[in-house]
C-alpha cells in the first residue's frame, strides 16, 4: 500500500509538472496541457494539440525522459513485489516442508488458539519438536513470525495430516474450539496412525468426552473442569498446590518432577531400586514407577525390581535429573 501511494503521488506530480510547463511555455489551457502531458508520457504518438516552439520541444524531451523513468520505476517496483514476494513465499513453503519431512517423534498441534499457543510455548521451552496445523491464514502468518513450523489447512484432512508427518509423530493434540472438529480430527488421525497418542480438548458438555474417546482419543481434557478443580484445590489445599507448582512448573529452586524411561540397555534394568543407587548417586526420589503394561506403583519400596520399559517418576534437582538422563 505504501508503494502504491508513493507511485500515485509521483504520477500526480509528473502530470502537474507537465501541464504547468505547457501552460507557461506555450500558453495552453489546462486541459490541452494535461492532454499533451499524458500522450507524451504514454508515448502514444498522437498529434500535438498545441504548436511547440523550440522551448516547448526541449521541455517535451525532458518530459519524455521523466515519463520513461517513471514508467521504468513503476514496472520495477511491481515486478519486485510480485517476484520477490512469490519467491519468498515459495521458498518459505519449501523450507518449511523440508523441516517437517525431517521430523520424527514430534507432536502435531491442531489449532493455534489460546490453548494451542500455550502448549506450543511449553513444547518449545522443553525442546520438543512440533508442527502446528492452522486453518486460518490470518493466524498462520503470526505463527511463522514466532518461528514455529506451521501447515495451513484443515486438521481433519488426511493429506494435511500426512504432510505434518503423522506417520512418524509421537502424539497429536486436538485443540479446536468445537467438539465436532476435534472428533473429526481424532477419527482421521487414528485411521492414519493406530499407534499415535491422541489428546483432545473437550468443551465439557455432556457426552463430549465419550464421543472423543470413541473417535480414538487416548486422553480427553476439559480446560474448564481443570481450571475449576485447580481453583477449588487452591482454596482447600494451598500448600499442596504450591508444591506441585514448584515441581511441575519452572521454579527458581530447580526442583523438578520428571518422568524417565528405562531402555533395554540401561544398567538399572534387572536391579532393585535400592541396588540401582539412584538416590545415592543422583539424590533423586522415585515417586512412582509405571510398568510397560500400564500398571502404576506409587511410592515403590527399595526392593522393587526395575524392568525394561518402565517409566520412573522422579523428584529432585533439575541438574541431577539431566545427569541421570545422560546415563540412562
Amino acid at each position: 500500500m505504501k508503494n502504491v501511494l508513493i507511485s500515485l503521488l509521483l504520477l500526480v506530480a509528473l502530470l502537474l509538472f507537465g501541464t504547468s510547463g505547457y501552460m507557461l511555455l506555450e500558453g495552453s489551457s489546462f486541459n490541452d496541457g494535461l492532454f499533451m502531458t499524458v500522450i507524451t508520457i504514454a508515448s502514444v504518438g498522437y498529434s500535438e494539440v498545441v504548436p511547440l516552439d523550440l522551448a516547448g520541444r526541449y521541455f517535451t524531451m525532458v518530459l519524455i525522459l521523466l515519463g520513461l523513468g517513471f514508467v521504468l520505476f513503476i514496472v520495477g517496483r511491481i515486478t519486485e513485489a510480485i517476484v520477490e514476494g512469490g519467491l519468498r513465499k515459495t521458498y518459505g513453503r519449501y523450507k518449511m516442508q523440508k523441516k517437517v519431512a525431517s521430523l520424527k517423534d514430534h507432536f502435531i498441534v491442531c489449532g493455534f488458539g489460546r490453548i494451542g499457543n500455550v502448549i506450543c510455548g511449553i513444547l518449545k521451552d522443553h525442546h520438543r519438536p512440533f508442527v502446528v496445523i492452522e486453518s486460518d491464514p490470518a493466524v498462520a502468518q503470526p505463527i511463522r513470525d514466532m518461528d514455529y513450523l506451521v501447515i495451513e489447512g484443515e486438521a481433519a484432512d488426511d493429506e494435511i495430516l500426512l504432510t505434518a508427518g503423522i506417520k512418524r509423530a509421537k502424539g497429536l493434540i486436538a485443540t479446536a474450539s468445537s467438539d465436532a472438529d476435534n472428533v473429526y480430527i481424532a477419527l482421521s488421525a487414528r485411521g492414519l496412525n493406530p499407534e499415535l497418542y491422541i489428546m483432545a480438548r473437550s468443551s465439557g458438555q455432556e457426552g463430549a468426552e465419550t464421543k472423543l474417546l470413541r473417535a480414538g482419543a487416548d486422553k480427553v481434557i476439559s480446560p474448564y473442569f481443570i481450571g475449576a478443580t485447580r481453583m477449588a484445590q487452591l482454596l482447600l489445599r494451598p500448600t499442596v498446590m504450591d508444591f506441585l507448582d514448584l515441581t511441575i512448573g519452572a521454579s527458581g529452586l530447580g526442583l523438578r518432577l520428571e518422568e524417565l524411561s528405562l531402555s533395554e540397555t540401561s544398567h538399572c534394568v534387572g536391579k532393585s531400586l535400592l541396588d540401582s543407587q539412584l538416590r545415592k548417586h543422583f539424590d533423586l526420589i522415585v515417586v512412582a514407577i509405571k510398568r510397560a503394561a500400564g500398571d502404576m506403583l506409587f511410592n515403590p519400596n527399595p526392593q522393587t525390581t526395575l524392568e525394561s520399559g518402565d517409566t520412573l517418576v522422579v523428584l529432585g534437582d533439575q541438574a541431577n535429573i539431566k545427569a541421570l538422563v545422560a546415563e540412562l
